[in-house]
């Protein structure tokens, strides 16, 4: 061996070392966020630089929801925008995340719309609904029967992904469909005359959204996701306050493609969840104004449509300290 081809060895050596022994907090935090107008909210913060002004070297990166999840799950995240449910759903699944802090609840933005003639969910009774059978608005759906005196047995399921439920009430095979916007919104444009009969805004609380972080970044960068709670804080208010408003919906609105005046009012239909308002959520207690009551409900949702098989743990998915200390 020449001396040359030696020093090369113990060079690569030397640097596969110092690889390993990289501590986890030199490397780039990364999130993953989605088409949902809370988690959309995070661009005012990235446009505006407020991330690297608090010191943090943190990406966004962007997807579609359900890419969201299976990235975290499959560890290539730190972190992932999600709702209480489904954090639940990767966490059954490997991909454990701790909830620290919340975006929003939805407040309108997921429905049932039905076609015209339907007036409300007694209405349906015997009738076919469009709706991806184990996802929040199956969650939705079945809350809105239980307050109208209803069973799940009392309407009929038809299975359609959520995407495709436009297509699936503009056809005639169903009476209603359960979609999000701006989703929502396309079937009733599909099918003229169509409405929401039920809305989350009737259930404020059942769909928390929240940052849920894996266990391992929680551990190592416990003070950066401290520092990121801080920065939502100042979007929230960005966002609400009638003088910068309008210039939060134009950042946001370009992200989703969407001109402000067609992605406001989808806005409204988001509850946004500033600190103060996060730390009463994370006291707590049973029923939907505590996220550990909407999701222990989700957790038997979720078990009883078989999305998952045993029962989770709800209070080891949820960390209120960091938004308390803020």
């Amino acid at each position: 061996m020449s001396r040359k081809a030696n020093f090369g060895w113990i060079l690569g050596l030397v640097l596969g070392l110092a690889s390993i022994a990289r501590p986890v907090s030199a490397a780039p935090l990364t999130v993953g966020y989605s088409d949902w107008p809370g988690w959309v909210a995070w661009q005012v913060a990235i446009d505006k630089g407020w991330i690297k002004e608090a010191g943090l070297d943190l990406t966004f990166q962007w997807f579609d929801y359900s890419a969201s999840m299976d990235a975290f799950s499959a560890g290539k995240l730190d972190a992932n925008l999600m709702t209480n449910g489904d954090t639940l759903v990767t966490g059954a699944g490997g991909g454990k995340g701790i909830m620290v802090m919340l975006t929003d609840y939805s407040n309108g933005n997921d429905m049932i719309v039905a076609k015209p003639g339907i007036k409300s969910l007694k209405d349906l009774k015997g009738k076919k609904i469009g709706i991806e059978v184990g996802l929040v608005e199956h969650l939705l759906l079945l809350h809105g029967l239980q307050g109208a005196g209803m069973k799940e047995k009392d309407v009929k399921l038809v299975n359609a992904k959520t995407n495709e439920t436009p297509q699936v009430l503009a056809s005639g095979q169903v009476s209603a469909i359960g979609a999000w916007q701006p989703v929502s919104g396309q079937a009733m444009k599909g099918a003229p005359g169509s409405r929401p009969i039920y809305t989350s805004s009737q259930a404020p609380g059942l769909i928390y959204d929240v940052l849920a972080v894996s266990p391992a970044s929680l551990n190592a960068r416990r003070a950066d996701w401290m520092k990121l709670i801080g920065v939502w804080d100042k979007v929230v208010h960005y966002i609400n306050d009638p003088a910068t408003q309008d210039d939060a919906v134009k950042i946001m609105a370009a992200r989703v493609e969407l001109t402000p005046d067609v992605f406001k009012p989808l806005l409204q239909g988001t509850h946004l969840i500033d600190v103060a308002e996060g730390k009463k959520t994370f006291v707590k207690a049973s029923g939907l104004t505590s996220l550990y009551g909407s999701t222990k409900i989700a957790d038997e949702f979720n078990v009883s449509n078989d999305v998952y098989k045993k029962a989770q743990d709800v209070n080891s998915y949820i960390d209120p300290s960091l938004t308390n200390a803020q």
